[in-house]
């Protein structure tokens, strides 16, 4: 009897389809450090300085505990080239921001700025918003003073703490987005 190699076709593999769920849980002995979990895989990120909190308030420094939704990508198209990813994609401008004013009638949401007006700008000097993932905190309904601009974005190289935010290193960033898509889950505990 002669030994042939078989092949098998498979369906669809499930590492071509958006994660159902991504966990962020704080790590032991460090409540501003934390652990990414995603499809068997896991990588160390930074969380805000306050840790996870289930009652975030702006400028808390806390990362808000509960299960949100990605709703797009921010990234800088002049630094990288487009990233693969099931989630809507838009280039960040030099007058794309962030309203984080409690009193403003724009509060959590993206806002453009003239060259002089300040606030909180978008296209960083350093690398931390070259890929952004916007989440649905405090989205609907806006609430003010419950927190603003709560993104997935990218770490420092030491993994200081954010001021509420998830972040990572850009190679883990890219093998995330490169699997997430509008129904991903966020659960952060």
């Amino acid at each position: 009897m002669e030994n042939k190699a078989v092949s098998i076709t498979y369906p669809t593999a499930m590492r071509d389809r958006p994660l159902a769920a991504i966990w962020v849980r704080r790590a032991a002995g460090d409540p501003r450090r934390g652990w990414l979990t995603a499809d068997g895989w896991t990588v160390p990120v930074a969380l805000g300085r306050g840790g996870i909190l289930a009652n975030k308030r702006e400028g808390d420094g806390g990362t808000p505990r509960g299960t949100y939704h990605p709703l797009r990508l921010w990234w800088r198209a002049d630094r990288h080239p487009r990233p693969r990813t099931y989630l809507p994609v838009r280039p960040i401008r030099p007058e794309d921001a962030w309203c984080e004013d409690p009193q403003d009638r724009h509060y959590n949401q993206p806002i453009r700025l003239v060259r002089d007006q300040p606030g909180d700008r978008l296209t960083r000097e350093d690398h931390l918003y070259d890929f952004i993932v916007e989440i649905d905190h405090n989205s609907a309904p806006r609430i003010s003073g419950r927190g603003s601009a709560v993104f997935l974005h990218l770490a420092r190289s030491d993994f200081s703490p954010t001021a509420g935010c998830v972040s990572m290193t850009k190679a883990s960033m890219l093998r995330l987005l490169r699997r997430m898509g509008p129904h991903t889950r966020i659960m952060i505990r």
